[in-house]
């Protein structure tokens, strides 16, 4: 694991965007499809608004979420409703999305339809993560029921993770899978997120989920 610090978060989101419209490029050189797995909330978006400009064959590259909400995709908490607002837009437009829910489905019953779309996209190329000052990323969060088995080296592509502290059952890759992409970026910004990534650091993904993807990545950070 690698941390770069930057003056201020328009710089992070300058430079972070470059770098990944640079491994996308590189991808790209080597693979006929390119999986790029990208967060929601609001961490992103400003890179998002540079990274859709990247002059890049968009329409090889498979975006999908590292989690999703089990909301409908025009709902102000869904991630796809903000990976297609901030980052499929201007010359990222023609790139295809790859949803993680299915709406009108229960999301446990779903898993396997939803992983038979993503297999072709494994694994994963590109990586981008957030993280909360819990510890949790994608939405492997501590202390939910199933988080061990999602932690497991074989655990299967996909889980539902339901936790007191959300009002919505979500749908998120497991830690292999994220763990497993070519390129992992983590970017994170303040001193509290800073202060948590650091203690995740001494701790078991059981308490930390981060903890189980940082080999190999690069960590943006700004205050």
């Amino acid at each position: 694991m690698k941390i770069q610090e930057y003056a201020d978060r328009d710089m992070l989101a300058i430079d972070v965007a470059n770098v990944l419209a640079g491994d996308l490029e590189s991808a790209l050189l080597h693979h006929d499809l390119v999986s790029f797995a990208v967060p929601g909330g609001t961490t992103p978006g400003p890179v998002f608004d540079v990274l859709c400009a990247a002059d890049l064959e968009w329409d090889r590259v498979r975006v999908l979420p590292t989690d999703e909400r089990c909301v409908p995709a025009d709902h102000e908490r869904s991630n796809e409703r903000l990976i297609r607002d901030r980052l499929l837009t201007n010359r990222a437009s023609v790139a295809e999305y790859v949803p993680l829910f299915v709406p009108g489905r229960d999301p446990e019953a779903a898993l396997a339809e939803v992983e038979t779309l993503i297999a072709p996209v494994l694994p994963l190329l590109v990586l981008v993560l957030g993280m909360g000052e819990d510890m949790h990323t994608a939405s492997l969060f501590p202390g939910m029921e199933g988080l061990e088995a999602a932690l497991e080296s074989h655990a299967p592509t996909l889980a539902v993770a339901r936790t007191e502290v959300q009002p919505e059952a979500r749908i998120t890759l497991t830690a292999p899978i994220l763990d497993g992409a070519l390129s992992k970026h983590l970017v994170i910004y303040g001193s509290a997120k800073r202060d948590s990534l650091e203690r995740a650091m001494s701790l078991p993904p059981e308490e930390a989920p981060i903890a189980a993807v940082l080999s190999g990545m690069t960590v943006h950070w700004a205050e």
